[in-house]
């Protein structure tokens, strides 16, 4: 006689009923936050790269082909902004030298005078520094008793090899705003605003100045004045070079419409700025500003020292706003540490193997350039995951963590997810080009657990900003399902 045991019927019934369910909610398999980008018609054909890990336990919370490499765009900028603080350390600020050759004797300097850069990024700059440096400049140089100049004013470039366009540029970034030239001595963002007058459509728009006014500039011009209703015109041009290839397209009838393009030679229109307020303060200067792109060997004596914000800034500016100028000059400070000139490929190599020495796995990365623009840069999401986990337990945590975006209220994270559950939690450098969007950082948990996280998406069937959401939609199932699910407390608690 068979043993009938009714509550083994009950946990058998259960157990059907549980799977019929699941069949008929979920399918074959029971839905996982990355069918989300699986799925999705924007995601299902791209590249995708993904990593979220419990920071503190070390556990995976969700991974997907995590060890391919992918184009960072901006999110390549975590890497020199991490290097400069463990390198450099938050306080470190960057020097810039008044010097000169020669003899100074009654107030009249026989000789140069020489302004030596070192990548301070910040000179003249709009977004962080003193606008009135040259004012400061000009009271220093006048208490140290000169009041003729027999030379010129020289600005000195050696410190950077020549350069200063990265050779991993493609050519519809380089001569734009986004892309200017690193050189030893920056200013004014090493940008300069082209004021076009826009007229009828079909008609070529007339360049009527720059702001500021560079001496010697020339455009050769074609933008056409269209029906569009956005700038679309781009500026191109070679370091150095003082012709500027204007092309596209801007609205009609617009009257003035600016442009905004880099400076051929920034450290030059630095001098001949200083010059002239050096006369107009009553100094003489006898011949006409000029630059060394590599020394001239001449014995100098330090006049004057200028110092640049704290490297704390420098980088919150990065980060926070994408700076691709304040990056690159960053990462090109890294070549000194080998030799000067410094050099980009000194750079690159100096990056690599300063993590590798901290554990963090690189050794699959392409490091082209410091800000990402270039299209050969190439990242794993394991490697941004493992460079955030050391970042977090760096003596400079703050720092860096102060200098990352923050969903749905600041920089360029200010469109990911505002008024959801994760407003306000992710802090996360994001990275952008066409078909591509990127971000990696810090998810924070209601009970104060982190997940590190990089999700890479590249060359997805639509716009960066479709990709965003599709990601934004991903990060927000993942919070939901394993987030709340990991730190609910159980039944035994």
């Amino acid at each position: 006689m068979r043993y009938y045991n009714p509550f083994m019927r009950n946990i058998r019934i259960s157990y059907i009923l549980s799977a019929l369910c699941c069949v008929l909610s979920c399918g074959v398999h029971a839905r996982e936050s990355i069918d989300i980008l699986l799925e999705h018609p924007v995601t299902s054909s791209a590249n995708i790269t993904l990593l979220v890990r419990d920071l503190h336990s070390g556990d995976v919370i969700d991974s997907y082909r995590s060890t391919n490499v992918a184009p960072p765009a901006s999110v390549m900028k975590l890497l020199p902004t991490a290097t400069a603080l463990e390198t450099l350390g938050a306080d470190y600020r960057f020097s810039t030298y008044i010097e000169f050759s020669g003899r100074l004797s009654d107030g009249v300097l026989h000789g140069d005078l020489y302004v030596r850069g070192t990548g301070d990024p910040t000179l003249g700059s709009q977004k962080v520094g003193d606008r009135n440096l040259l004012t400061r400049w000009v009271k220093a140089i006048r208490e140290a008793g000169i009041r003729e100049i027999t030379g010129s004013v020289i600005a000195d470039l050696s410190y950077f090899d020549a350069d200063a366009v990265n050779p991993g540029w493609i050519w519809e970034d380089i001569g734009n705003y986004y892309a200017p030239g690193v050189y030893a001595l920056s200013y004014m963002d090493n940008t300069m605003n082209v004021v076009l007058r826009s007229g009828a459509v079909g008609s070529i728009a007339e360049v009527q100045y720059t702001v500021p006014e560079v001496p010697g500039v020339k455009f050769d011009n074609h933008i056409r004045c269209t029906n569009i209703t956005h700038d679309g015109a781009f500026v191109h041009g070679a370091a150095y070079s003082y012709t500027r290839y204007l092309t596209g397209s801007v609205p009609s009838n617009q009257g003035s419409f600016g442009v905004q393009g880099d400076l051929p030679n920034p450290g030059l229109l630095l001098v001949q700025h200083l010059s002239r307020r050096l006369e107009d303060s009553g100094i003489k200067i006898g011949a006409e500003p000029s630059y060394l792109a590599e020394a001239d060997g001449k014995s100098r004596t330090l006049l004057y020292t200028w110092q640049s914000p704290t490297l704390r800034e420098i980088i919150f500016e990065t980060n926070i706003h994408s700076n691709n100028l304040y990056a690159e000059s960053l990462f090109r400070t890294f070549g000194a540490r080998y030799t000067t000139p410094c050099t980009i490929h000194n750079s690159a190599d100096f990056e690599r193997d300063f993590w590798i020495r901290r554990g963090v796995d690189i050794r699959s990365a392409r490091i082209v350039d410091g800000c990402g623009l270039a299209p050969q840069d190439a990242l794993s999401a394991e490697t941004l995951v493992q460079l955030l986990t050391y970042m977090y337990r760096s003596s400079n945590r703050d720092a860096f963590y102060a200098s990352l975006p923050v969903s749905g209220q600041s920089g360029t994270l200010r469109s990911l997810l505002p008024g959801t559950e994760l407003d306000g939690r992710v802090h996360a450098k994001s990275g952008t080009i066409a078909a591509t969007k990127n971000f990696a950082g810090y998810i924070e948990l209601p009970d104060g657990q982190v997940w590190v996280f990089a999700v890479m998406v590249s060359f997805g069937n639509g716009k960066a900003k479709q990709i965003q959401k599709v990601i934004g939609d991903y990060l927000l199932d993942l919070y939901r399902t394993k987030g709340q699910q990991q730190h609910q407390p159980s039944l035994a608690d």
